[in-house]
């Protein structure tokens, strides 16, 4: 689940009146074999006793910046850990995550962390509630962090809604799952292919297309995330992959077939997301072309055809998954493309979905089988689309 090593938890704690459930956590998670380290910030230490964590962790108990005259490493920190769990997350700390303040060791570390995030929420129900509250959630989970729901009772104002703390036991059980869905594809290397190519008419001009690559980011975050070595073949795009992901930036789709004959034969998983220019011009000038006259005629050659290229070298061993965009007969024509391309499926979008399609940050799509099966999905971000897409993979 976590390598060599027992699974590694490094428990935040801020200060709200729930830190007094992070010794129950605490307790629960060592006794379910996990490694924890405890990082508090100053406030949470009015609630519970740094001693208190220290026992139950068997571990010295992280408060400040520095300790005892000795800076406490906020890298190193957020290296050692599988998983960073922020329970509970008050309001104040969580406004400070989003916006880079890193005034305490807690925010510090988790600006630095390369393992997931697991954020457990506890506040009073107005403040819940507020649209301050609820937007920097929004861009919190957008950044990729994993949200443990408030549950519903009795607060400490005396209110009663959401807002509470989700119980240990709960968070336990989401820690659990998490680590256990991050290694399914431990082991694996994934080739991921995403964004436009640009094909040069001149200096300055190019044949293109609207695409940003989201698509393809999203499922090279996911794959990452779950434990797979991951190679991103990226066409131009101002978008970047979380750190871990190999991207090779390119432009042409001659460039990107060749970083794909790079790695081909060494991946597991190969996903066809780019939307590669299909033609390109037969030359490119030198110097940029000056207008003359009503009419300007381009000579262009069929770039080559990466996926179905390579789908005639496919492997037994190897899962292929494209994409068609499609703007009429549009199963029909994913149809004939998941055969021609050797695919184990395509996913299939289409311009005329509202929502879906180039830059969106959502997008609505279906899996065409080889052998005539196809799966709808209603539309969502393109990070669930992404774990669709990996979970289909899984059950090939």
């Amino acid at each position: 689940m976590a390598g060599q090593h027992p699974p590694r938890v490094l428990l935040g704690i801020t200060g709200s009146i729930a830190a007094y459930k992070s010794a129950e956590l605490t307790r629960l998670l060592i006794k379910s074999g996990f490694e924890v380290k405890c990082l508090m910030t100053e406030a949470a230490t009015q609630f519970i006793s740094p001693l208190t964590l220290s026992t139950l962790s068997k571990n010295p108990v992280v408060q400040g910046l520095a300790t005892d005259g000795v800076w406490n490493n906020h890298v190193e920190l957020g290296l050692w850990a599988d998983v960073m769990v922020i329970a509970p997350l008050t309001a104040n700390t969580l406004g400070k995550m989003v916006n880079g303040l890193a005034d305490n060791l807690l925010v510090a570390t988790y600006l630095s962390a390369k393992c997931p995030v697991m954020l457990a929420p506890a506040m009073d129900l107005d403040m819940w509630h507020h649209f301050s509250t609820q937007d920097n959630l929004q861009r919190a989970l957008k950044a990729g962090n994993h949200l443990i729901p408030v549950g519903h009772g009795e607060l400490a104002s005396g209110l009663i809604g959401e807002g509470r703390m989700a119980e240990p036991e709960e968070i336990l059980q989401h820690i659990s799952r998490l680590l256990a869905y991050k290694s399914d594809l431990s082991g694996k290397k994934v080739l991921i292919t995403a964004g436009p190519t640009y094909e040069h008419i001149d200096p300055v001009r190019f044949i293109g297309n609207h695409s940003s690559g989201k698509m393809g980011i999203a499922l090279a975050n996911e794959a990452l995330a779950r434990g797979a070595e991951v190679t991103l073949v990226l066409g131009p795009t101002k978008i970047k992959a979380k750190q871990g992901v190999k991207t090779i930036s390119v432009t042409t789709a001659q460039q990107m077939f060749d970083a794909c004959a790079d790695h081909f034969d060494q991946s597991d998983i190969v996903i066809w997301a780019a939307a590669v220019a299909d033609y390109a011009p037969k030359t490119v000038a030198t110097q940029k072309i000056k207008k003359e006259g009503e009419n300007m005629q381009l000579d262009l050659v069929k770039t080559v055809d990466i996926a179905a290229h390579f789908g005639q070298k496919k492997k037994p061993n190897q899962v292929l998954v494209g994409f068609a965009l499609e703007t009429q007969d549009e199963v029909e024509n994913a149809r004939k493309k998941v055969i021609k391309k050797n695919l184990d499926f395509i996913v299939l979008n289409s311009l005329n979905e509202e929502g879906a399609g180039f830059g969106h940050d959502t997008n609505k799509v279906s899996f065409l089988y080889p052998d005539g099966q196809k799966a709808n999905h209603s539309i969502k971000t393109k990070d669930l689309v992404a774990k669709d897409i990996i979970d289909a993979i899984n059950t090939l």
